[in-house]
Order: structure tokens, then sequence, then C-alpha cells
């Protein structure tokens, strides 16, 4: 076992590799090199009888483990969307798993049951979401969105499915745009509601949910003697950042009297800056609203903001209080574990708490503000250049392109031209970007959103775009 003052030899020389890896990460390629298999063929096949030492543990970490990981920190990480830290935010996890903490009730550590529940109170005004909502942290959207589907369900079932169950009961329907995240099918398969009751509605040029198609097949599901259960609004679609139009969406909500779940897991965070609260207009008429403030707001992952117009819904759907867990206090304070699916819950506010007092919310708002600046400036360079087409809207700092040589239209051979592209790209190492399909489009992606970027690494971004497209062979 490690004493006490082992523990401090080597926390120190930890913290310093910490601050020198930040420091230094644009020494290290964005993207591993390793090739699959080659970690764990330098992992034993069974575990040491006898423990080693520190020495040798960091050794194999820096040997091993380092050379197969992705740097998410690296300034050249530009794929998927980012899951961001900051300094405040990873001094915070320390603290965290130090005191080791296990925060389901609010007897288990009142101050991380408070923190949450004004954080989630700040969080709320900084986005402009309405003083009667309620929020708690989740650990992802995924989850989230889970969370509002099952309370979608017990509220339309009176709270009778819980006990009674699914079987033998009308079918349900949920709708999303075809731009949706995953997950949200993944969410409607754990709910029970059946992979084939989620209705994807079509989109618009600007790849946004259509209202009026999410109407019809709404009143085809009616006269079908279907359930209309819940509609996913996205606002940032996954592929393209698209967004849905909400007000119209929750107009069709209110009038069929269906719950109305919106996932901005990485747009949430542009509502900071009060130029963008458009893209929440209608939000009085939601039931339930998601953002990570770990993709875009610079706080380690994990950590969801989840808020929801009736917490008492939300509760009934998933609070059990077996004799064991009841306290004196339960009347007059939230226990968390009531609010949502996990029992056990990490203390997150701490590191989020970290995060927006030392940035304040003024400098919250600089870095979004320069991200989605830089997108725009970038945008032009793209549609100004003979060979790149931009193929998506940029709403805020996520670019979907591709290249596009000149005398080359066969689409099937741009889109082999493109995934050539993305993976030489990848292979420099030196940047990492995604690609999704647009309209059956092979389309690259570039999100600006990482915490350390700078105006430079942007304009090196596309200066290795550039070059690696010349060097194909088209």
């Amino acid at each position: 076992m490690m004493n006490i003052g082992e523990f401090k030899k080597y926390a120190h020389e930890m913290v310093d590799w910490m601050a020198e890896y930040l420091e230094n990460i644009e020494q290290y390629p964005v993207k591993s090199r390793l090739k699959p298999g080659e970690v764990i063929r330098n992992l034993p096949e069974h575990p040491p009888l006898q423990g080693e030492s520190m020495d040798t543990i960091l050794n194999d970490f820096k040997t091993i483990i380092l050379p197969g990981m992705t740097h998410w920190q690296h300034p050249g990480f530009f794929a998927y969307f980012n899951a961001n830290n900051s300094c405040p935010s990873i001094l915070a996890e320390m603290l965290t798993a130090t005191m080791g903490a296990q925060c389901m009730s609010w007897v288990t550590s009142p101050a991380a049951a408070e923190l949450e529940e004004r954080l989630m109170q700040w969080l709320g005004g900084m986005i402009g979401i309405p003083e009667y909502f309620s929020g708690v942290i989740q650990d992802t959207a995924s989850t989230a969105t889970l969370c509002a589907l099952l309370t979608a369900r017990e509220q339309y079932s009176d709270f009778k499915t819980n006990e009674q169950g699914l079987f033998g009961k009308k079918t349900f329907r949920v709708y999303c745009s075809r731009e949706s995240h995953s997950s949200i099918e993944k969410d409607v398969k754990i709910a029970g509601i059946g992979k084939n009751n989620l209705r994807k509605i079509g989109v618009d040029e600007q790849q946004a949910m259509i209202p009026q198609a999410l109407e019809q097949a709404i009143t085809e599901d009616l006269d079908h003697g279907h359930n209309p259960l819940a509609i996913v609004a996205a606002i940032g679609t996954t592929g393209s950042t698209a967004i849905d139009p909400l007000k119209p969406i929750a107009r069709i909500a209110r009038k069929y009297n269906i719950w109305l779940h919106v996932d901005a897991a990485y747009a949430g965070t542009a509502l900071l800056l009060p130029e963008n609260r458009w893209m929440i207009e209608g939000m009085e008429q939601v039931d339930s609203f998601v953002f990570n403030p770990h993709k875009w707001m610079f706080t380690n992952f994990d950590c969801s903001a989840y808020f929801v117009k009736s917490s008492e819904s939300l509760i009934r759907t998933f609070e059990i209080s077996p004799e064991y867990l009841k306290t004196p206090e339960d009347q007059r304070v939230n226990n968390y574990r009531d609010w949502g699916i996990q029992l056990g819950r990490r203390f997150r506010a701490l590191k989020l708490w970290f995060g927006i007092r030392r940035f304040g919310v003024t400098g919250l708002q600089e870095k979004i503000r320069d991200h989605i600046r830089w997108a725009r400036e970038l945008e032009v360079e793209i549609s100004k250049s003979e060979n790149f087409e931009m193929l998506a809207p940029v709403p805020l700092a996520t670019l979907c392109f591709r290249y596009h040589p000149r005398g080359i239209d066969d689409e099937e051979i741009l889109n082999r031209i493109n995934t050539a592209l993305l993976e030489s790209i990848n292979k420099s190492k030196k940047i990492y970007l995604t690609h999704t399909k647009l309209n059956g489009k092979y389309t690259l992606r570039l999100v600006i959103g990482q915490t350390r970027i700078e105006k430079k690494h942007v304009d090196q971004a596309w200066e290795i775009i550039r070059n690696m497209a010349e060097k194909l062979n088209c």
C-alpha cells in the first residue's frame, strides 16, 4: 500500500508531468500512430502477484499507454465535437478524486447537492432557460435524452408503465429529424419503445427538420391508432450543426400534447451569447432540454446539464426509496439520485463551478465568439477557393465542405477523392478531422472549439488541407 509520503512524491511528479503535457501538447501527434493490437500485445496476460513500484507503472504509462492515445486537448483536434478540459476543471477533478465522495443524496454530501442546485440555476440564467425549469447534472446527453423519453412515457401513462410494463399497450411514436444524433435511436430501444417506432422526419436544404413533415407524420400515426409520445428537436445536429426550428415544432407539440425534448448537446454553449438566443425561441413550450458543458464550455468530460419543466414528473419516474436510503431531510432537499438513472453519482458540479468562476461569464463568451468568428472567416476562404466548396451553412463553429477539383462532377468519384483526402490529412498526425454524409455527398467536418486553439491553428489546418489536396492524383 502506498503511504502518504510516497503519495506526495508521486503526486508532485505527476502534476509536473500534467503541466508539461499541456504546455507541450503540440509536440504530440494529435491522432495515435498505433495499429490495432499494438497496445494489448505490450500488456501482460495476467496481473502481477506482487505490487509493483510507481516508477515502473508510470514508465509503462509513458511507453505503452501514451503512444496509443488520441490527444483531444491538442489544438489540432478538429474532429467530432470536442471533449474539452481546462486547468481549473482539471484541478477540481483532482480534488473530487481525492475526496472520493459518492454524492447520491443530500446527506451523503450536502455541499455537492446544494452546489449542483445553485450551479444549475446559474447555467439556466447564463443560457436563457426560463427560471421555472429545474436542472440536474447527468453524465451525457444520451442519458439525459433517455431520462426525457422515460419521463414522457410515465407521464403519458399516468405513471403506470413503471408498475405494469409496456406489453400489450398501443405503440408509442417518437419523432426526430433524419439528421438527429444516433443516441436517440439507442434510447428508444432502451426505453422499450422500439426502433421501428422512431420516425425520422425529412430536412430542408439547411439540414433542419421540416415542421410540416413532422405534423403530417403525427396525424398519420394518430389515424393508424398509434400514440405520439415525444419529439426530439436538435439545436445543432451532429453532422452539420443544423438548427431545427424550435418555435413551430413547439407549437405542434402543444397542439397534439406531445413531450418536446431539445438536444442541444454541442450548440447549447453558444447560448451564452445573447445574439444566439434566437435558437431557443419557443423555449417556454419545451418540456426538457440538454446541453454538454464538457463539449464547448471547457469542462472535463463528463458533465451534461439537463433542464426539465416538471421536476415532479422526473422524480416520480425515477424515485425509489428503500428504508436504508431514507433520511429525516428528504422532504426539504434535492436527492439527485431520484433525478435520473444512476443511483451513485460523482461530484460533477465542482469542476463546473471552478471553470465558471475562473473564466467568468464574459471570459467564456469571448472564447466562444472567437471560435465562431474564426469559423466564419474560414468559411469565406473555402468558398473563395476554386477547388473546394461548402456543403452546409455555418451557424456556429462547425464547417462541412469537400474538395471539388475543377472538371470532376461525378459524385462517386468525388466521394472517393474526399475519402482519400481525409485519410491523408489524418495520417499526417498534425490535425484530425472526421466526416459525415450530407445528401449522399462525402463531407469533411472541421470543428473549431478546442480550449487552447488560436487563430494560427485554424490557418495551419486550412494550409494542411489545401496542400494535401494538391498532392492527390486526381
